[in-house]
C-alpha cells in the first residue's frame, strides 16, 4: 500500500524507484500505467490524469514489466509483428528497424522459446517501442540476466534517452540506479523516504573515512597515538579517520603525516554508496514502523 508519495520526473531522464520487496515499487508502476486506480490523490502522466485520460496515457506510455512478456510460440518478427497489429502501427518498417536496432536480426525468425535470457529482454522492450511512446516503464528490467547483458541493455536505456525517451525505472540493483538514473527515490513501506541525485543521497549517510594500513608496527603505533578520533584495527595495523573524502581533506591527512614522519603504506578512501543508503533508509523507516 503506498502512504501519500509525491515526487516529479523530468522530461527526458531517467528516474529510478528503489525499494525492498513489497515497498509497493510495481504497485507505482500500476497506477502510473493506468493498471490500478489510485484511491486518494492525483497523477498525471505525460500531462494527462490518468483517472480521467486514460486512453491518452496509454497512447503516451511503454511497460516492460519483470517476466519478459514475449510469445514464445512466435518468432521474434512474429512478435513485433503482433505488436503492431495491436497498436496499428504499419509493421514492415517499424520491425525490421527494432530487429535492427536491438541486433535481432539473426534470430529473427527463430521461436522466441529458443531465446536466451538477455535475447527475451531485448525483444520484450522492442516490442515496448512499437509506436514510439514517450515514457517507458521499466519495472526491473534487467533481473536475472547475467553481467554483460545487464550492461547491453544499460547501453539501449540510455539510447533511448539521448533519443528524447523519459525512462521510469525501477530496480533493485543499487548498481544500475547509480550508473544509470538523472534522480533517485527510496520507497520503504509505502513511503518516499528521500529523494534526490544519487550523489545527493550519498552525501545523506554518514560513515566516509580515510584508512591508512602500515607494515611497520613502529609507524601504526606512531601513528595510532598521535590522531584523535580514529579507529584502530591492531591485527591489519590500519587506521581508520573519518572524513567526506574530499581533497582537501585527503591533502590535509597526507601533509600532517609528512609533517610528523610517519609514512603509510596503503591509502584508501571510502565514501558512503547507494548500498548504504539503501540499508540505512529502509532499516530506519522499518524500525519506525515496529515503534509505532
Amino acid at each position: 500500500m503506498l502512504d501519500g508519495i509525491d515526487f516529479d520526473v523530468a522530461e527526458g531522464s531517467i528516474f529510478s524507484l528503489l525499494g525492498p520487496n513489497g515497498a509497493g515499487k510495481t504497485t507505482t508502476v500500476n497506477v502510473l500505467a493506468t493498471l490500478l486506480k489510485a484511491d486518494a490523490g492525483t497523477v498525471h502522466v505525460a500531462g494527462h490524469d490518468v483517472a480521467t485520460a486514460t486512453k491518452q496515457v496509454r497512447a503516451a506510455i511503454g511497460v516492460t514489466g519483470q517476466f519478459a512478456a514475449v510469445d514464445e510460440l512466435l518468432s521474434g518478427r512474429e512478435n513485433l509483428q503482433m505488436m503492431a497489429d495491436l497498436k496499428r502501427v504499419r509493421s514492415g518498417e517499424v520491425v525490421t528497424r527494432l530487429l535492427e536496432r536491438f541486433d535481432l536480426v539473426e534470430s529473427a525468425d527463430k521461436m522466441a522459446s529458443t531465446y536466451s535470457g538477455g535475447m527475451r529482454r531485448k525483444l520484450d522492450l522492442a516490442m515496448t517501442l512499437v509506436g514510439n511512446p514517450r515514457i517507458i516503464f521499466l519495472d526491473e528490467p534487467t533481473t536475472g540476466l547475467d553481467p554483460r547483458s545487464r550492461r547491453t541493455m544499460w547501453g539501449i536505456v540510455r539510447e533511448l534517452v539521448a533519443d528524447g525517451t523519459t525512462i521510469f525505472l525501477t530496480t533493485q540493483y543499487l548498481d544500475e540506479a547509480d550508473e544509470l538514473a538523472d534522480q533517485i527515490a527510496v520507497l520503504s513501506d509505502g513511503k518516499l523516504v528521500a529523494e534526490g541525485s544519487a550523489e545527493e543521497l550519498k552525501r545523506l549517510i554518514p560513515g566516509g573515512h580515510v584508512r591508512l594500513r602500515f607494515t611497520d608496527q613502529a609507524a601504526y603505533r606512531s601513528a595510532a597515538s598521535a590522531l584523535r578520533d580514529v579507529t584502530t584495527d591492531d591485527d591489519t595495523l590500519s587506521v581508520q579517520i573519518p572524513s567526506d573524502g574530499t581533497q582537501r581533506e585527503l591533502r590535509s591527512i597526507l601533509d600532517w603525516l609528512d609533517s610528523v614522519g610517519i609514512e603509510a603504506d596503503e591509502l584508501t578512501v571510502h565514501t558512503p554508496d547507494l548500498d548504504d543508503v539503501f540499508l540505512t533508509l529502509t532499516e530506519r523507516t522499518s524500525k519506525e514502523a515496529i515503534s509505532q
